[in-house]
């Protein structure tokens, strides 16, 4: 029985990967990996080695869940090495635990080998900081739920000190606004929308809880930060808005760069 390893692959860019998922990519046998893996990772695995698409597109599964656990079982029995590829980080929003769960069950060695999650990615090419003793101490990360009887956010749980990581905030920024005004989040509160982030398409979007609505959608995939810090002027609004005075004059304007 070989041995099965959950591999973060990072928000995009290949220079983020850590020299152990670089080195497991070189050795694997076999590889499984999610549709967001860039395919300058992909590049990386090693030439002779089967690599399998597991993931997603416009929403619709390739595979199940289960079906995607027994082919992990299953390769373990014939490889070495085998590596279950995930964008990001495994634990964040990856589905790993289900995975480990059924490794588990059957006795399958397994490691995890993390990865740059997206929300720490979109940060680094915004250039912000998601925690600051002056204005953030703590970061909530959530995904935006649209489904009927799903998981919803309480967003009323998002406090004056908090920077809020929204993942797939999906294509309609006007319903995720409505969500953050509902739980009392100012006008006026920073965004910024990261499409592709530290990828070679990436976009950057400035702009604050007023304006999603107007904002068109970036290409998936999107990491939206909300909090005082999703700013490129945060000390000059930073008085007005540290203080509970909104002043729209100094929120910045929407830019894409």
């Amino acid at each position: 029985m070989g041995k099965v390893y959950l591999v973060g692959a990072g928000p995009g860019d290949p220079e983020l990967l850590t020299v152990k998922a670089a080195r497991l990519l070189a050795r694997a046998r076999i590889v499984f990996h999610d549709s967001l893996v860039s395919h300058e990772i992909l590049q990386l695995v090693a030439r002779d080695a089967e690599v399998i698409d597991v993931g997603k597109r416009c929403g619709q599964k390739l595979l199940t869940q289960e079906e995607i656990n027994s082919l992990l079982v299953s390769a373990a029995r014939n490889h070495d090495v085998v590596v279950r590829l995930k964008g990001g980080d495994p634990l964040i929003f990856g589905r790993a635990g289900e995975e480990i769960e059924a490794l588990r069950d059957i006795g399958v060695e397994f490691e995890v080998v993390p990865g740059i999650t997206a929300a720490l990615g979109a940060a680094a090419a915004a250039g912000i900081s998601l925690t600051d003793r002056r204005a953030a101490s703590q970061v909530v990360i959530s995904t935006f739920s649209r489904r009927m009887g799903g998981t919803l956010m309480d967003f009323s749980a998002i406090t004056s000190t908090t920077t809020l990581a929204l993942y797939m905030p999906g294509p309609d920024y006007t319903e995720v606004a409505h969500r953050l005004r509902e739980g009392g989040l100012s006008d006026n509160l920073p965004c910024v929308i990261v499409s592709n982030a530290t990828g070679a398409e990436q976009q950057i979007r400035w702009t604050n809880i007023a304006r999603l609505v107007h904002e068109e959608k970036l290409p998936a995939p999107a990491l939206m930060i909300v909090g005082r810090v999703a700013s490129r002027k945060f000390r000059e609004i930073s008085k007005a808005l540290w203080n509970g005075e909104p002043d729209d004059h100094h929120v910045p304007r929407t830019a894409v760069s």
